[in-house]
């Protein structure tokens, strides 16, 4: 009887909680609702967040860069922008982007809109087409390439170039580049934790995510099964709990324990990061539009 007026009381808390607009994670800040802040685009991926707060992100079939800004304006960044595809901040303040029009690595300079190639090929051979990328605290960088067909591909041979879909990692000085995983059938998202020690990578080809150790050369060991999703784009926030993306944005607690579903009325969520002054609402691209939402918890650089 005990037992029973124990989870009796467990579900009116969650009716009551839900009632108020909270969430039983407590990740959601009181109240708090997904809002769409802007639309009319084609395909919205890679939010990526500046120094001060400002998130950019892409219309990848539309070739064009966007930023919402802190004091909630939408701006053109540029268009042209080699089909941007995940984008990350390195720790000069250069906008890292997967720019798979030909398939390279580039570094925005997002005061003037120049870029340089990070990385144009391996061996000769050109990418599969860079997805998603993270840096880590010392400036490496990992990403992943998949191979997904694009329209604009006029000028390559069809199918996986690079006899397979890895994930690979960047030194520091940018001077080398290595296969850091190469038994995934399709990498997509990841994210690392801020101490440099963590890197999660999600393989929606097989619907998981795994977790691995990072050492101090940028090789990963120690591979575990994170929780059995795959995911488009990832985030992390200040609590190390994981933010995946596909139907709406799941949230998973360190430990694997999915601690939050974010429904999102749109086809395809495709990527999540925090922005804004306090790093404290979550943004979402989804499809043809754009949307937020504010948290309790905040981002981490």
């Amino acid at each position: 009887m005990k037992k029973g007026l124990f989870f009796l009381g467990l579900f009116l808390l969650g009716v009551c909680l839900s009632a108020y607009g909270q969430t039983a994670s407590g990740i959601i800040a009181p109240g708090a609702k997904v809002e769409q802040l802007a639309d009319g685009f084609k395909f919205t991926e890679g939010p990526a967040v500046d120094s001060k707060g400002n998130v950019y992100f892409t219309d990848q079939p539309n070739d064009k860069i966007y930023k919402w800004s802190v004091d909630g304006k939408l701006s053109e960044f540029g268009d042209k922008q080699g089909r941007a595809n995940g984008m990350y901040f390195d720790n000069e303040g250069f906008l890292l982007s997967c720019s798979d029009d030909k398939n390279e690595l580039w570094s925005i300079d997002t005061s003037n809109g120049s870029h340089t190639v990070i990385l144009a090929d391996i061996g000769g051979e050109r990418l599969n087409g860079p997805n998603d990328l993270w840096v880590t605290p010392n400036g490496g960088i990992y990403f992943t390439d998949p191979y997904f067909k694009r329209a604009w591909w006029t000028d390559r041979p069809e199918g996986v170039l690079q006899g397979g879909q890895f994930l690979y990692y960047i030194t520091p000085d940018r001077k080398s580049v290595r296969k850091v995983d190469t038994d995934l059938k399709q990498p997509n998202g990841l994210i690392g934790t801020p101490d440099g020690k963590r890197l999660y990578v999600a393989d929606p080809g097989v619907r998981k995510t795994y977790v691995y150790t990072i050492q101090p050369d940028g090789s990963l060991t120690d591979r575990k099964l994170f929780a059995e999703t795959g995911s488009d784009g990832m985030t992390i926030d200040n609590k190390g709990n994981i933010y995946v993306t596909g139907r709406g944005v799941t949230v998973f607690n360190p430990a694997g324990e999915q601690i939050e579903q974010i429904p999102v009325q749109a086809g395809w969520t495709a990527n999540v990061c925090f922005g804004g002054e306090d790093l404290q609402t979550l943004f979402i691209t989804a499809s043809e539009k754009l949307y937020s939402i504010r948290m309790s918890v905040k981002g981490v650089r």
